[in-house]
């Protein structure tokens, strides 16, 4: 399996028409893609249980579930804050954690790990707290975390240079299957790749829990739409994995992207299962 990493909530979101894009009869491997957010070692092993260790308290074994389940969160949180079309933030290694209930419905877990900006090979040690509230109600997961050695890679030109050019096209972008059922993407295509896990990475946040760990398999439509703003618009279409239930989950969005506001995203909603669609009832 493989893994892809001020939290903001994303603001009560009005629904985007419905639409029906078929993925690859195959399903989509970014293995063979370099700027695929690297497998996790044994991960099969840190599965297995999962239920059992969600609730461990105390010092946790940073290879087991709990620990990386935590450390996912982190990367997408970092990636909301600092990802870039030209900076894509993956969990190297966690070196050691532990969690605690605070109160009778929070729990906190603080972690010491290492972040790799799996672009420009860079890799910080950082810290990071993260607390999830339990039973009914639960809301998104608070996150503090800083890597800002990250951003001393200097990518202003080709954010610049990305900008201007499809800012300025008289043709507007649009691309199916990133990556492809191959594990392939195109050069020109790996800034929107990037850009559909940045935005993903907002709602994957929004909606991990103790109990989930969430990766995007696939970006299978993203399409550039007209504005007068100072930014890109784009309408997108991605699957999530669900790792712990093996769920591939359909995300409608729409988001803005520009160098100096980076991803905004403005909508976004969740997709019925086709065979939903095909159970719900028609109305005149």
């Amino acid at each position: 399996m493989r893994l892809v990493v001020v939290l903001a909530v994303l603001m009560g979101v009005s629904g985007i028409p419905d639409v029906t894009i078929s993925p690859p009869t195959a399903s989509a491997d970014t293995s063979a893609h370099p700027n695929s957010i690297p497998e996790t070692a044994d991960e099969s092993e840190q599965m297995e249980g999962a239920e059992e260790d969600v609730m461990a308290t105390g010092e946790l074994n940073p290879n087991h579930y709990p620990a990386r389940r935590a450390a996912q969160v982190v990367q997408h949180y970092l990636n909301t804050r600092y990802g870039s079309p030209f900076r894509l933030i993956g969990v190297q290694t966690v070196h050691s954690g532990n969690a605690e209930d605070v109160t009778d419905s929070r729990r906190k877990y603080q972690l010491e790990l290492s972040v790799n900006d799996i672009i420009s090979n860079t890799t910080q040690t950082c810290s990071a707290e993260l607390s999830f509230t339990k039973g009914k109600g639960q809301q998104p997961p608070e996150v503090k975390a800083s890597c800002e050695e990250l951003l001393k890679i200097d990518i202003k030109a080709q954010e610049e240079a990305l900008y201007q050019k499809y800012k300025t096209s008289q043709t507007l972008m649009s691309a199916q299957y990133l990556p492809d059922s191959h594990g392939h993407i195109k050069p020109d295509m790996e800034p929107f790749w990037h850009l559909g896990i940045l935005a993903s990475s907002f709602i994957m946040l929004n909606e991990s829990t103790e109990n989930t760990l969430y990766n995007v398999a696939q970006v299978a439509n993203i399409t550039q739409l007209t504005t007068e703003e100072d930014h890109l618009e784009f309408d997108c279409h991605t699957l999530l994995h669900e790792m712990v239930s093996q769920e591939i989950i359909h995300w409608k969005m729409l988001f803005t992207w520009s160098p100096a506001e980076g991803v905004k995203v403005l909508q976004m909603k969740r997709l019925p299962h086709r065979h939903e669609r095909e159970k719900s009832p028609k109305t005149n």
